[in-house]
């Protein structure tokens, strides 16, 4: 499936679905998890932690409460405390596309899920994930967005992206 590569702040973007970095825990803490924290207000930290924990690579989803979209999904590619892995990112993704997707959801925007607090190095787990969504065949998605904060970050989603086609 096609996908773009923006640049910003996920908490600020409007889609149907936000997917947040989480570990497996689910209490929303810092990087993506505490962008959409405080955006989104601590109902949505209670609410991620009430669905909470999921194993490792699984998602909850929660309202999305005071953020521009319907819906977030927790997508974990970390234990607790632990370090993201090559299978935990791709089982992430995967689970973060296909709850969108049954959620009948249009547009996503996801993170390079893994590759900040979680530790997992930024160009392969980017490329695990753009694996992921190139491959996935959706129902109802038709506008994935990935998105990533500072300009090194996004320079190097672009450069893996190009790997799979012009984005």
């Amino acid at each position: 499936m096609e996908f773009t590569v923006v640049q910003g702040d996920i908490a600020e973007q409007r889609a149907d679905v936000l997917v947040n970095a989480a570990n497996t825990g689910l209490r929303m803490g810092s990087g993506v998890a505490g962008a959409l924290r405080r955006r989104g207000g601590e109902a949505l930290d209670r609410a991620a932690i009430d669905e909470g924990p999921v194993e490792l690579g699984g998602v909850a989803v929660t309202d999305a409460f005071d953020l521009h979209a319907d819906y977030v999904v927790h997508a974990a590619a970390m234990p607790a405390g632990g370090r993201a892995t090559a299978g935990s990112i791709r089982d992430a993704a995967w689970n973060a596309l296909t709850a969108a997707d049954e959620l009948g959801a249009e547009s996503l925007v996801m993170p390079a899920l893994g590759c900040g607090v979680a530790g997992f190095d930024l160009r392969e787990g980017v490329g695990i994930l753009l694996k992921e969504i190139d491959d996935f065949e959706p129902e109802s998605l038709t506008d994935v967005r990935v998105i990533g904060y500072g300009e090194e970050e996004v320079a190097a989603i672009r450069d893996v992206a190009s790997e799979f086609s012009e984005h």
